[in-house]
Formats: C-alpha cells, sequence, structure tokens
C-alpha cells in the first residue's frame, strides 16, 4: 500500500501531469475572458491550444484511485452557460458547422456540433480537473489525473478534434485545394 501512495504520488507529479495541468489552466484562464477577444484572435489560439491539449492528455499517466470519495465536480450549470453563451454570441452564424462522426470508417452521415457546446464542455472538464487538482490531498489529485484522463478518452478528446478541424478549415479556407 505505501508503495502504491508512492508511485501515485511520484505519478500527479510527474511533469506529464503538471504540463497537462498548466495547458488545461491556461484554456480556462482564456475562455473565462473570451468576449474580450475578437473571433479571429480567439481561432488561432483555438488551432494552437487544442492540438497541444490533445497531446498533453494523451500522455497523462494511467493513475490507480486510492479515495474515489475525494472526487469533484466545480464547474456550475451557470458557469458552463456563461461559457456557451459568450462563445455563442462571438461565431454567431458560424457557431453550427456539419461534419460525419467519422468514428465508423462507413459513417457518412452528417452531425452538426457548436462550436460554443464544445468550448463549454472542455471548459468544464479542464476546469473541474484544475481545481480538484490544486486540492493539498493525493487523493484530490489521484482522482483529477484519473478523472481527467476518462473524460478525456470518453468525451472532450473527440471534441478537441472537432475543434481543431473546424479552427483549421475556418482559418484556412481560402488556401485549401490551392496546391
Amino acid at each position: 500500500m505505501e508503495n502504491q501512495l508512492r508511485d501515485n504520488s511520484d505519478l500527479v507529479l510527474s511533469n506529464k501531469v503538471l504540463e497537462m495541468v498548466t495547458v488545461a489552466h491556461e484554456y480556462c484562464l482564456f475562455v473565462e475572458k473570451i468576449s474580450k477577444y475578437n473571433k479571429t484572435d480567439i481561432q488561432m489560439y483555438f488551432s494552437k491550444i487544442a492540438p497541444l491539449l490533445y497531446l498533453k492528455a494523451s500522455l497523462l499517466p494511467d493513475i490507480e484511485v486510492s479515495d474515489n470519495d475525494a472526487d469533484e465536480r466545480f464547474v456550475t450549470e451557470e458557469a458552463w452557460n456563461a461559457i456557451y453563451n459568450d462563445t455563442k454570441e462571438i461565431f454567431k452564424e458560424d457557431n453550427i458547422f456539419a461534419d460525419t462522426d467519422n468514428i465508423e470508417p462507413a459513417d457518412t452521415e452528417l452531425f452538426h456540433y457548436e462550436i460554443s457546446e464544445i468550448v463549454a464542455d472542455i471548459y468544464q472538464d479542464l476546469k473541474d480537473f484544475v481545481m480538484l487538482y490544486q486540492k493539498e490531498s493525493l487523493a484530490a489529485k489521484e482522482n483529477a489525473v484519473f478523472s481527467c484522463r476518462n473524460y478525456f478518452k470518453n468525451n472532450w478528446g473527440i471534441k478537441c478534434i472537432f475543434l481543431m478541424k473546424t479552427m483549421h478549415v475556418s482559418l484556412y479556407e481560402n488556401d485549401i485545394n490551392k496546391f
């Protein structure tokens, strides 16, 4: 048991985790002030931060949680709605985009996504991760890393890819197919 605690302590304080905390925190700070930026600056920011978030989350270690009761969620519905509404207001008619799911190779059905919902969903999982990780206890940090890794695999990882793709197309649409 003591070895597992020491191993988890080493893992939750590893560079990979600290780098993820840093990038997640930067994303959250930006999104919380998104209404202060213009659309092009936001698109440029997302085109750079989304791949970094994806990479850092994919490198998170697999943590075995010692106390499930230390897990917490912090982002309220009101906070999520504020991010959603601010982002929706900025992107206006460009907020909704269509894409295939592309998880199944034969899937060509178009789905409609909202940039504002993707941004708010990623924010919620990352803000919860950062807030929980900042707690003093090892159990809280374990749960933060464990939850972030699982939410990445099952929720916001694919949304991050959609965000990257959408930002890329919107920023470089005039350059696409000019070869």
